[in-house]
């Protein structure tokens, strides 16, 4: 079999695989197998690309590895599952800036053997205005959710963004279709898609940012892919094309989560109000004690637990999980609620909660939780906010109208497991706090959880 044929199927197996393991991704339970799958074609996909003859130097690839390995078990050592959220923005930004420098530079050394063609120089002109406008966009959501970046723009700001993004099409027409020879057009349309990636992820807020990350994930990978055209490498094409279809179908769901568009999103003002928990809710507020939640859990059948971006903040999953279990000794029924939307990025409770090694076949999601509120002896928030608030449902003005939630409100008792009465991302006062059945427990997510544990233990 010659050297082509090899790496020809070893593409095609690679391919099988990413399919394959991306359908495994899709359920809880294959997760793990899907994954594994997924890293296999990898491996292969690398392996194979090994014993092509273009490689010019394994020197210098071996120093890449050695680097990327040493950063990758640093962050895997050091980095909180709470931070979870922004290395995973740090990861799509990388992607779309590698895929600039592999087609930038091939794109130069292909004009400079005089073999550029159509195809290759459209496809460069998109990677590279894909792929600068994700890395910067990821860099800006990097630090929006570390919150060390709060400048959402000014007054001019879309009129900027509108001539900033014309200028950049215009380098990218220049390189694709009149002059596809010219250098200096494709590090201008790089500067160009740099700056407008900026400029589109500046006014967002973090409300929206699982929308974001799921829509910079998504360009990672059209990125990836148009970088295939210009090296001419199915494998890339096919990769690509699979992350950034399965992350715009991931933006899909995270807008409908939370009944915005995409458009509002980007280009839209995020809801928000200017509402203070203690000026707003007065003296309405009935709080509660460890003690009195565990009296109420001792006698309840039926126990929803939902948590939210405080838990993750508290590092509390494996609190939650401990009150599980002991819940579950006394022969009480236990499930979680997870809004798609919940935390920082899409999944983020999910993956808290597997860490905690909470088994998936208690993890309900919105649709399937929702009617089952009804049954609830005692439902306990932890940490989520608007993703709860009844206003969303019941209030036609309010600025998250429409947005799907927990039906929390529907159980016998909610028990509310927050620090203050803070509002959440939409910065709006939630009935919730004030109902008949509600309870506030104001307390550390983490030490909260523990004390109830505690006191149900000792009773």
């Amino acid at each position: 079999m010659s050297r082509a044929n090899v790496i020809d199927l070893g593409y095609l197996v690679a391919a099988v695989l990413f399919i394959v393991g991306l359908k495994g991704l899709g359920r809880p339970r294959t997760a793990p197998r899907g994954n594994l799958m997924g890293a296999t074609g990898m491996l292969i996909a690398v392996l194979v690309t090994l014993v092509d003859q273009s490689i010019l130097s394994y020197q210098f690839l071996a120093i890449g590895l050695a680097i990327g390995i040493a950063i990758g078990a640093l962050l895997a050592l050091r980095v909180q599952m709470t931070s979870m959220p922004e290395l995973v923005a740090l990861f799509n930004g990388f992607g779309g800036g590698a895929s600039v420098l592999v087609a930038a530079s091939s794109f130069i050394e292909i004009n400079e053997l005089g073999n550029s063609t159509g195809q290759i120089a459209v496809a460069a002109a998109v990677t590279s205005l894909v792929g600068a406008m994700t890395l910067s966009g990821s860099m800006i959501a990097f630090g929006k959710l570390q919150g060390r970046l709060t400048w959402n723009g000014f007054r001019g700001l879309p009129i900027v963004r509108i001539l900033v993004a014309l200028i950049s099409l215009a380098f990218a027409v220049q390189i694709g279709g009149f002059q596809p020879e010219g250098q200096l057009s494709l590090w201008l349309l790089i500067a160009g898609g740099f700056l407008l990636g900026i400029l589109c992820a500046v006014p967002i807020g973090g409300a929206d940012m699982p929308v974001v990350i799921a829509l910079l994930n998504a360009l990672s990978g059209v990125a990836a892919s148009t970088t295939g055209f210009v090296l001419d490498n199915s494998l890339l094409i096919i990769a690509g094309s699979l992350v950034g279809a399965s992350g715009l179908v991931l933006t899909q769901i995270m807008c409908k989560a939370m009944n915005r568009s995409l458009l509002d999103v980007l280009f839209g003002a995020a809801p928000s109000a200017v509402d203070s928990g203690d000026d707003i809710y007065g003296d309405q507020v009935t709080s509660t004690s460890a003690e009195e939640i565990a009296m109420l859990l001792e006698i309840a059948e039926r126990v929803v637990i939902v948590p939210g971006y405080g838990m993750a903040v508290a590092q509390a999953q494996h609190a939650v999980r401990e009150l599980m279990q002991t819940l579950q000794a006394s022969d009480v029924e236990v499930s979680f609620g997870i809004h798609p939307v919940a935390g920082r990025m899409p999944g983020h409770m999910n993956v808290l909660l597997a860490e905690a090694e909470i088994d998936y076949e208690h993890l309900l999601d919105m649709d399937q939780v929702n009617p089952t509120f009804k049954r609830a002896d005692v439902t306990i928030v932890i940490g989520a906010n608007d993703v709860v608030n009844p206003a969303a449902r019941n209030d036609p003005d309010s600025p998250i109208a429409g947005m799907p939630i927990l039906d929390v409100d529907d159980s016998r008792t909610v028990v509310v497991v927050k620090r203050s009465l803070s509002p959440g991302f939409a910065g709006i006062a939630n009935p919730l706090f004030i109902a008949d059945n509600t309870l506030l427990y104001f307390s550390d997510a983490r030490e909260g959880i523990l004390e109830v544990t505690k006191a149900l233990t000792e009773s």
